[in-house]
């Protein structure tokens, strides 16, 4: 999980996961860093996911989840994986407009930065799907870079048609 990588597992510390889900990504810091003291919150839309996922069995993790289309508190980092992969119908300036909302709202609920990763462009011998969201990884970069005045890492080339921005206070 790229990801994670933006965390310092050393030291305790608190996870907001935007759009959580079932919680799939406190299941596995349960399993891959099972000493990390970590204080999870996943916020999610959807009443259905967060009605699947499960507290951590780990007693170093703390989860709660809640559903919510805002991040209610401030925490070390936040992350959000796949969110903004699927447009549906929405027109392009719309779904700009949410990213950039989205982000913002990211940076203010993280003392120490944030994640998230997108889409790639279609490669050659791919058909574009006019309802995916897919971006240069410099667009969201540079954006992050100016509007936060944050350090931002790219990760690609880990076996998905995607990359991962760690963006960094």
């Amino acid at each position: 999980m790229q990801l994670i990588k933006l965390c310092d597992f050393r030291q305790p510390f608190s996870l907001n996961d935007v759009g959580c889900g079932y919680g799939a990504l406190l299941a596995f810091l349960a399993k891959r860093h099972r000493g990390a003291k970590v204080d999870y919150l996943g916020t999610d839309l959807s009443q259905a996911m967060i009605d699947q996922a499960k507290p951590s069995p780990r007693p170093s993790m703390r989860s709660q989840f809640v559903v919510t289309g805002d991040i209610p508190r401030v925490a070390d980092y936040s992350v959000a994986s796949g969110i903004f992969n699927v447009k549906l119908n929405q027109p392009t300036v719309r779904w700009t407009l949410f990213i950039q909302q989205t982000l913002a709202g990211m940076h203010a609920a993280s003392r120490l930065g944030f994640a998230v990763n997108f889409l790639a462009p279609p490669g050659p011998d791919m058909q574009a799907i006019p309802e995916l969201y897919r971006v240069s990884p410099d667009v969201w970069a540079s954006h992050c870079e100016r509007q936060f005045g944050a350090k931002v890492e790219l990760i690609e080339g880990y076996g998905m048609r995607e990359f991962t921005l760690l963006v960094r206070r």
